[in-house]
Formats: structure tokens, sequence, C-alpha cells
């Protein structure tokens, strides 16, 4: 093997390690059964669909992951829609991993999706 050959290995990763689309699949299903149990009885169906009041109650969140928004408002000139679109793709991804609780985490890779600003 050559040392490109392994560069180029170590850069774009085993692909053994990859997860399946079956796999994936499973999980997603998984999240979306999360949603609708957290849903039932509401107006809603999926994560995206929450209204504010509705973050509120259903995506609570520590006073680390409020302190990293906080943040991100100032940092990031995040609007009032663009913060609570965070905290939704937050709960998605929590979901994704099978989880009930929002962690720090989740709010850093929800805020990784943000489009950069343009200098």
């Amino acid at each position: 093997m050559s040392l490109r050959l392994l560069e180029t290995d170590k850069l774009v990763g085993n692909k053994e390690k990859a997860e399946g689309s079956k796999s994936i699949q499973t999980r997603v299903q998984k999240a979306r059964d999360m949603q609708i149990k957290r849903f039932k009885g509401s107006k809603f169906k999926s994560n995206s669909e929450m209204s504010s009041k509705a973050i509120k109650e259903f995506c609570k969140l520590s006073p680390e992951c409020y302190a990293i928004l906080r943040s991100a408002v100032a940092s990031m000139n995040l609007t009032a829609r663009s913060y609570h679109k965070v905290i939704k793709v937050a709960r998605t991804i929590a979901d994704l991993e099978g989880v009930e609780v929002i962690t720090t985490t989740h709010i850093a890779e929800a805020l990784q999706y943000r489009p950069k600003e343009e200098d």
C-alpha cells in the first residue's frame, strides 16, 4: 500500500465503519415514533411544526444549553425565528440518538448547521 492510499483512507474513513442505510432507516423511524408519542393529543406531528410556545413545553433545556444559545444569539446574530429553529433541530438530533433530554452537544451540533455569514 502506498503512503498516498493510507492518507486517503485516513481522511475519508473506513467504509466498513459507515452506518448502513437499514440502520439509518431504523433510527429515523424510532425518532419519528418518539415524535408521534410526544405530540399525541396536540396539533403537532413533528418537531418542525412546533410553535414557540410548544418549544417551551416539549424542549426543556438546561442552563448550560441556554448559555450556549445566548452566546450564539450574540455572536451569530440569530433572529427569534433562527433561535427557535436551532432548538427544533437540536430536538430532532436528540430524537435520532433516542434520548429525551436535549444536551449541549445537540445544541452545538444544531448551531453548526446554520448558514455561515458572508464577510
